[in-house]
């Protein structure tokens, strides 16, 4: 062999890197490490077995009594039987196949948006926001076409969360990016009127926002101007959390390297093709994982619509457990309640990873 010759590299050890190095280096370094993940692996795995005697080995799942369930699992036959209340509210059963469109349109939207492949995706889009939040007010409420009229206060358990949640994430939105724009403009009038806004509705707890506009706003209006209560509830998470979205763009903006709006003003780009092609899409990437956080964020706040006597998912899991009938339950709906939450929480977590990867959100300098 030629002494000049260099040896190729060869591999690390295998029990330095991957998951056994990593097992090796964060729980196996030392033996009082050892001792210690052995113990808590111990405990973690007869909790976890307990739990998983308790929900489904064990469970119950037939019946429609509570004489069916025992004590020694789960009663879903609970959650079985108030899942129509879990998901509609107290949406009249001849009726119940109109939330169940918007749920099936609702996923078949979602999915089309989501998937990057789908064609004439910005049409669908527009559609989506702008067409069809109309289509499922007429379908839910009713009044056109021979629909019977369902009044908003019949309505609860998951489609409440929903209609509050998707409102409050696709409106606030947008009125959150002029408000961030507006904190920064140049013109003392406008900085002026978006900071004061901002600073109030961030001031201001959700659940004073959500009294104020269902109990006390009603009493300085007539009665030819009072507005339903669902709407007031929207209009006041929309502009609760247009505040908070304002100062996550606002963040975005402020990351963005000074050479880009250099870059922007010695092309001779006006401020609005400047900030739409150049600043905002650069300080949207920047903010996905925020946005997602408060969108996440927006969606358990919801369930703060119980203190104007709206049952959203959580409010029908607690009225339901105080039914003499069930009384003892409460378990398994807050359980059932809270892998409801942790479905669509997850989901907007892992599409935000998702985003962020293919976005590379991470700002290059």
């Amino acid at each position: 062999m030629n002494k000049h010759q260099f040896l190729p590299n060869l591999p690390p050890p295998t029990n330095t890197v991957g998951i056994i190095g990593w097992l090796r280096q964060h729980l196996f370094s030392s033996a009082f490490n050892t001792i210690i993940t052995l113990l808590l692996g111990y405990f973690a795995i007869i909790g976890l077995w307990g739990i998983i005697d308790w929900a489904l080995i064990n469970a119950n799942w037939q019946g429609d009594s509570r004489d069916a369930c025992t004590l020694t699992g789960a009663c879903w036959t609970f959650i079985k039987v108030r899942f129509d209340q879990f998901m509609f509210g107290f949406y009249p059963s001849t009726e119940l196949w109109r939330p169940k469109l918007f749920y099936v349109t609702l996923a078949v939207f979602i999915t089309l948006l989501a998937y990057e492949k789908t064609p004439y995706r910005g049409w669908i889009w527009l559609f989506f926001v702008n067409i069809y939040p109309f289509i499922v007010g007429f379908l839910l409420y009713g009044g056109v076409a021979g629909l019977p009229i369902i009044e908003t206060h019949l309505w609860g358990g998951l489609l409440i969360t929903l209609i509050i949640a998707i409102v409050g994430i696709v409106v606030s939105l947008p009125i959150g990016i002029v408000l961030a724009l507006g904190r920064r403009s140049e013109m003392p009038i406008i900085r002026s009127i978006c900071t004061v806004y901002i600073e109030i509705w961030r001031g201001v707890p959700l659940i004073t926002v959500l009294f104020m506009a269902s109990v006390m706003l009603p009493l300085f209006l007539s009665s030819e101007l009072e507005t339903n209560k669902l709407i007031r509830a929207l209009i006041g998470v929309v502009m609760f959390s247009a505040a908070y979205m304002a100062e996550v763009i606002r963040g975005g903006l402020q990351a963005i390297p000074k050479g880009q709006y250099e870059a922007a003003d010695a092309l001779g780009l006006s401020y609005w093709r400047k900030t739409s092609l150049i600043v905002l899409p650069q300080a949207l990437k920047i903010t996905i994982p925020s946005i997602v956080n408060t969108f996440i964020g927006l969606f358990k706040d919801t369930s703060l619509v119980l203190i104007i006597g709206m049952f959203d998912v959580l409010g029908i899991g607690q009225a339901a457990t105080s039914d003499p009938e069930w009384l003892g339950f409460a378990t398994e709906s807050y359980v059932f309640v809270a892998f409801v939450f942790w479905i669509f929480c997850f989901s907007m977590s892992r599409y935000s990873i998702y985003l962020e990867n293919k976005l590379h959100t991470g700002h290059q300098h």
